[in-house]
């Protein structure tokens, strides 16, 4: 009877062990995923080149601030996102869906997009992430897509487009075509590197893009 109680404890002691290593995976994994990086993957060609569809990525939380658990508040403020930047965030006209794109316009400036060309206060943006398939210029009145605005960014506001100019969703387009514009709020963190690839018709991996930092 003594060996058996003994047999018993032993496997309460392993079951506890099991569900202690159990808890602390999942509590290490909500730290991970609230402050620290959130894995997002590619599902369209809005933003080809730079990213393609199938390009699993590693997004930054910590980028602009440390929020407070299941909350849009920021507790810790680390910046602002910056033209250029690459961020995932809530989509503004379905917020249960989330949006990957590049902040184009700032908060307060003046965006304008004429025959293709980006503007920013009336300049010329230089623009070197820009993608063209089509030569076809939409005239205005037509759709935002090549003649749009132009619109003030609100404060605490910001303009994105997709790299792939002419088939990307994206701030010319929301609203009616009126100029959508992304929280602050909304911005879920910064893409950083490419930590997977995959290339769904050929079943094949990218190898070179593993690993690749996003500029």
């Amino acid at each position: 009877m003594w060996f058996s109680r003994r047999e018993e404890d032993k496997k309460k002691h392993i079951v506890l062990e099991y569900l202690e290593a159990l808890i602390w995976a999942v509590v290490l994994a909500l730290i991970i995923r609230t402050w620290v990086a959130q894995a997002f993957k590619i599902p369209s060609g809005s933003m080809k080149p730079t990213l393609l569809i199938g390009d699993h990525l590693l997004v930054s939380k910590s980028s602009y601030g440390i929020k407070l658990p299941f909350s849009d508040r920021v507790l810790v403020p680390l910046g602002q996102p910056q033209r250029g930047d690459i961020i995932v965030f809530r989509f503004p006209e379905d917020r249960d869906k989330d949006f990957i794109k590049r902040v184009i316009a700032l908060p307060g400036e003046s965006v304008e997009v004429r025959n293709k060309q980006v503007l920013i206060n009336g300049q010329p943006l230089s623009d070197p992430w820009a993608h063209f398939t089509d030569r076809i210029i939409l005239p205005p009145g037509v759709q935002p897509r090549d003649n749009f605005g132009p619109v003030t960014v609100p404060p605490d506001h910001y303009f994105v487009m997709g790299d792939n100019r002419d088939q990307s969703y994206d701030s010319r387009f929301w609203f009616g075509g009126k100029g959508g514009f992304v929280p602050a709020k909304d911005i879920l963190g910064r893409a950083v590197v490419i930590y997977w690839s995959w290339e769904d018709e050929s079943f094949g991996v990218r190898w070179s893009r593993l690993g690749h930092f996003i500029k």
